[in-house]
């Protein structure tokens, strides 16, 4: 359990530059980039993502992490895609402040 709690904290406060790889290929959306990362959590996959967005040269990311589980990987990767898009098209640049 402390391992995942770990793994938890490192996705929600950014970690290392390593973490960004999410082992999965990022995904472009309305001038968005979309990177899914679910994570293992109690015999399920966690709903988790990164949304970036390049801003005045700079990379900005918002990292997120949903209550949903679902029993495969790739149920996982498809909903977090979709929660992040939600996300993009609700909150737009304010995902950033």
């Amino acid at each position: 359990m402390a391992s995942g709690l770990k793994a938890l904290w490192r996705r929600l406060t950014g970690g290392s530059a390593d973490d960004t790889d999410t082992g999965q290929e990022a995904l472009d959306y309305n001038g968005y980039r979309i990177r899914p990362a679910p994570y293992p959590s109690k015999g399920q996959y966690q709903t988790c993502g990164i949304i970036e967005k390049e801003v005045a040269g700079e990379t900005k990311q918002h990292r997120f992490v949903r209550a949903e589980t679902h029993p495969s990987r790739e149920g996982a990767v498809d909903f977090s895609i979709a929660k992040a898009k939600q996300m993009i098209d609700e909150q737009g640049d304010r995902l950033f402040l």
